[in-house]
């Protein structure tokens, strides 16, 4: 972790004037410093003061410097526009609904927070480990997609864009399928195109791989147990070797079915999506037409049970008592038992179901929205004021 001296960053915004971003250890008493000097709290955090009466907000800037001097904390002044802003116009440019929040990691711990939401293995994780990240804008395209932005430390320009994801994910590090970082220009129009014509597609190819690679993993560990009931029902005998009675066969059944709803489970939920993006005809093996025609009624066929355990683990969520856990198992089991064909077809049929997938591209929305008639060119000038000796701690 970088320097943790406690700092106010200021940089100007087209519509909050000159806004303020504290950091560092001691932020409250930079916050104290900033409220002392007639800035005000905005949503997310920051502090802005109006650029429209200029003699007011230079006496906002001096007082800004008397109490920074004060408390003990560095004014910093960013040859950037404010991020917010920034963040504002490139989400305009993307297609379909986009917003953007700026959020403050204001202690320097925060920004570790992070690390168990981004799905990248980039410059983004060099930059949250070598340098401190006071602040950051998440896009949001109001479904699933949540992006990143960050001013790409090191550098006077540009950006940084990574993808999040509160999906359970492996070692960023290790798994093939985690997107890259995007570097930005300073330019909203050309930082949308970049993400428009490289970086969502790329995160859409990335989802699509790691939801494949999850329903692989569900059927392997279905298999594995599959595998192993099947020896033990053909010879009646454990594992072990040690000899089993038929009556509790009956019982390794249900055990199996149970587990293999919770795996299947996985299946019933990226399956469909997976399978809408496969075009059999396009690929080397059009006759997997048929097979995929099987997978779908086989997900079909249990959609509604999958929908019915899922009401039924909220209800059990919310009122605890309302089952016995041994009795859950036995709900789940009823499952199973009823999805055994269709797990039996996914079985047979999840060679040519992967192909079919990793042969696939998936669909999305490549053209960039409208673009916003404001500028960011013309951002108002800092107003004059004597910086605040650094701090020391």
């Amino acid at each position: 972790m970088p320097d943790l001296t406690t700092e106010i960053t200021l940089s100007t915004s087209r519509t909050l004037g000159l806004v303020a971003m504290a950091a560092g250890e001691n932020y409250k008493q930079a916050n104290q410093a900033l409220e002392a000097a007639g800035f005000s709290r905005q949503t997310g955090g920051a502090y802005a003061v109006s650029l429209d009466d200029a003699q007011a907000a230079r006496r906002n800037a001096s007082a800004l410097a008397a109490h920074a001097t004060e408390h003990g904390v560095t004014l910093v002044t960013s040859t950037r526009p404010y991020l917010g802003d920034i963040s504002t116009e490139i989400a305009a440019r993307l297609p379909g609904t986009w917003t953007s929040q700026l959020e403050l990691y204001s202690y320097p711990l925060w920004q570790e927070d992070l690390w168990y939401q981004l799905w990248e293995a980039g410059e983004i994780n060099r930059a949250l480990q070598d340098h401190r990240v006071p602040f950051a804008s998440v896009l949001k395209d109001g479904q699933s997609t949540e992006l990143l932005l960050i001013e790409r430390p090191g550098h006077p320009t540009g950006y940084l864009l990574g993808a999040l994801t509160d999906d359970e994910k492996e070692d960023v590090l290790d798994d093939p399928t985690t997107p890259k970082t995007m570097v930005l220009p300073a330019e909203p129009d050309r930082a949308a195109s970049a993400i428009v014509s490289t970086f969502l597609p790329a995160l859409r190819h990335a989802l699509h791989h790691r939801d494949l690679n999850t329903v692989l993993s569900a059927l392997e560990r279905i298999r594995k147990e599959h595998d192993t009931l099947q020896t033990i029902k053909e010879t009646g005998r454990y594992t072990d070797g040690v000899p089993l009675s038929s009556r509790l066969i009956g019982s390794m059944e249900r055990a199996f079915a149970d587990h293999a709803w919770i795996a299947f489970s996985t299946v019933l939920e990226h399956g469909p999506q997976l399978l809408a993006q496969c075009r059999p005809a396009t690929t080397a093996w059009p006759d997997d037409a048929a097979v995929l025609v099987r997978l779908r009624a086989a997900l079909s066929d249990n959609a509604a049970a999958r929908a019915e355990e899922t009401t039924l683990g909220t209800d059990l969520h919310a009122i605890p008592r309302l089952l016995r856990a041994h009795e859950y198992h036995h709900v789940r089991a009823e499952y199973g038992m009823s999805a055994l064909p269709a797990i039996q077809t996914w079985l047979a049929d999840g060679a040519i179901f992967e192909r079919q997938v990793r042969a696939a591209q998936p669909a999305g929305t490549n053209t960039l929205s409208v673009p916003s008639r404001r500028a960011l060119s013309a951002h108002p000038a800092l107003p004059p004021a004597s910086p605040a000796p650094a701090s020391r701690r």
